[in-house]
């Protein structure tokens, strides 16, 4: 093999190693990240002040580099900054929305803030096919959409879009949308408890008006929780497209395994 060629084959290992030790690094700093954002969102740092690096490194057994790499992560996703005379401190903390008990949002976070509702829209729609599929109602049929933000604390939290049967949703029109839970409103009207729900949950981008609305950056990343409830009949009765704003909520549950068959 010819000289040259031998020094162009040595140069491109070189070029590989390097690139797996990059990669290497950026895996561990991902990993790292991951365990801290878990710490600071199940609370361990009640001060809201992260140890020293040399402490994280020290603890978590990586380096310096390494435990910078993981705190630029976190400072990406606005979970932590970085205040001169300080270190690198907490600066949004994340609410738990369990997703194991069938809750409206102000039952979930009671012990976390009161949640009080902006009701944008509220009136009666034909129903969009896939609509009236859903809550088994004849297709384009009147039913009560009601557009609601929610906020914790004053801040925007979540963007409800909600679709009633309209023999239920007549009384909805007349009720306190405002400091009221749909799903308590519901067992009222029906004079029966709520039983199920089917969800979805996804990531997608915010559209001009959710962005507006939920006072976000256009096009970020939003939690989409599609979810149809049901009455303890099985009557579909509730179906909702909410959408969260994801740097405000970590979603949570206890999920067991089905015995083996």
């Amino acid at each position: 093999m010819p000289a040259e060629r031998i020094r162009d084959h040595a140069g491109q290992g070189a070029t590989t190693v390097a690139a797996r030790r990059r990669r290497l690094r950026a895996d561990q700093a991902r990993q790292l990240a991951d365990l801290l954002r878990h710490q600071i969102l199940a609370g361990a740092f009640p001060d809201g002040a992260l140890p020293h690096e040399g402490t994280i490194g020290r603890d978590y057994g990586a380096t310096r580099n390494t435990v910078r790499q993981a705190l630029d992560l976190l400072r990406t996703e606005q979970l932590v900054e970085r205040v001169p005379g300080l270190g690198t401190v907490v600066v949004c903390h994340k609410y738990r929305h369990g997703l194991d008990r069938l809750e409206g949002l102000a039952e979930t976070l009671r012990e976390q803030g009161r949640v009080t509702n902006e009701v944008r829209t509220v009136g009666p729609v034909p129903a969009p096919a896939p609509v009236a599929a859903r809550l088994r109602v004849p297709e384009h049929s009147d039913v009560l959409y009601i557009e609601r933000l929610r906020l914790l604390g004053g801040l925007p939290l979540s963007l409800d879009l909600t679709y009633v049967p309209m023999d239920i949703g007549a009384d909805l029109i007349g009720c306190d949308l405002e400091h009221t839970d749909v799903f308590r409103l519901l067992e009222t009207l029906t004079g029966q408890p709520l039983g199920s729900a089917e969800i979805t949950l996804e990531a997608v981008n915010a559209d001009a008006h959710s962005a507006a609305v939920l006072q976000a950056p256009r096009g970020t990343a939003v939690l989409m929780l599609e979810r149809l409830t049901h009455l303890a009949d099985g009557r579909p009765v509730d179906l909702e497209f909410i959408r969260f704003r994801g740097d405000r909520l970590t979603m949570s549950g206890l999920l067991h395994r089905a015995a083996a068959h």
